[in-house]
């Protein structure tokens, strides 16, 4: 195999933008560079990692498991060059991050706990807020960096982000439903179904974009912004619904009482990740922020 660190970069960059030309520009390459890289990779490894269609790349299932390795092979390398370096004082100063809703309950608290037991001098202020606004205070240099869902990021020329979480859609379903033990899920099945619908962090966007896709087009029983809200929903046959898998918590109050089915095949998945602005001299605390973000997105992985 001819795997090398570019390649693997090159790679990690086309999932992350979903195009060839965004990935191209975000590492300053060109785009052939970039094409090339990822057919040597599906070459040596015998799969497909993307799916090409006129709009761009959608990363396959076989694609998704090779981004968590090609992740943890950059990350462990960066560690190895930081372990390198020279001790120096306690590291201090400020840190101005942003949140999304769904991302501060499930995905920043554990990074934030970590940051701040390795460098509890460093002053953390944060703000929880939609994404539209996050970018806004993030390119007018109002945040250092920010926690939020990338799969539908605007500002990509302004905005630099790297991907800490890939979660695939599930189908939640109350237990004993009928779904839940069919061998396969039509779209016409979706369709019978009160949809319960979450609409925090562009969710009901991207699930509107999902739906679209499958074909299904379900009566919405209810909207809420509480994802305890629809567990509790679910849990009790009100209704379905369709969420990224990263909320799924089986051990939680009701969660013992939805099963989880995979309706998402090669279809669009979502993003989390951190971002900051483009060609931003970082700070020391944002930069050791993203390495323990990266370090608790492995943990997660094991």
């Amino acid at each position: 195999m001819s795997f090398s660190l570019r390649k693997l970069a090159y790679f990690v960059a086309v999932a992350e933008y979903g195009t060839v030309s965004g990935a191209a520009h975000s590492l300053s390459v060109s785009q052939s560079s970039v094409t090339e890289a990822v057919k040597d990779l599906e070459a040596d490894l015998g799969v497909s990692l993307f799916e090409r269609h006129s709009r761009g790349l959608n990363i396959t299932h076989k694609g998704h498991q090779f981004l968590r390795h090609a992740t943890a092979i950059l990350t462990s390398v960066s560690d190895a060059r930081r372990a390198l370096e020279e001790p120096g004082e306690e590291t201090e100063g400020y840190l101005h991050l942003g949140v999304t809703s769904l991302v501060a309950g499930y995905v920043l608290s554990d990074i934030l706990s970590r940051y701040r037991r390795a460098f509890p001098a460093v002053h953390v202020s944060a703000i929880e807020d939609n994404g539209e606004y996050l970018e806004h205070l993030l390119v007018g240099g109002e945040l250092d960096v920010a926690v939020m869902l990338i799969s539908n990021l605007r500002d990509r020329d302004a905005l630099q982000a790297e991907i800490l979480e890939v979660s695939p859609y599930k189908l939640w379903l109350p237990l004993g439903h009928p779904l839940a033990t069919a061998e396969s899920i039509d779209p016409d099945d979706l369709s019978k179904e009160p949809l319960i619908m979450l609409n925090v962090d562009e969710i009901e966007g991207t699930t509107g974009k999902l739906l679209g896709a499958l074909g299904a087009q379900p009566e919405i029983a209810f909207r809420t912004r509480s994802v305890e809200a629809v567990r509790s929903l679910v849990a009790t046959g009100a209704g379905v619904t369709l969420l990224p898998d990263l909320v799924y918590r089986p051990w939680s109050l009701e969660g013992d009482r939805i099963e989880a089915r995979d309706v998402s095949a090669a279809l669009p998945v979502v993003q989390v990740g951190i971002v900051w602005r483009r060609g931003l001299q970082l700070s020391k605390p944002s930069r050791d922020f993203i390495a323990v973000s990266q370090s608790q997105h492995l943990l997660r992985q094991r």
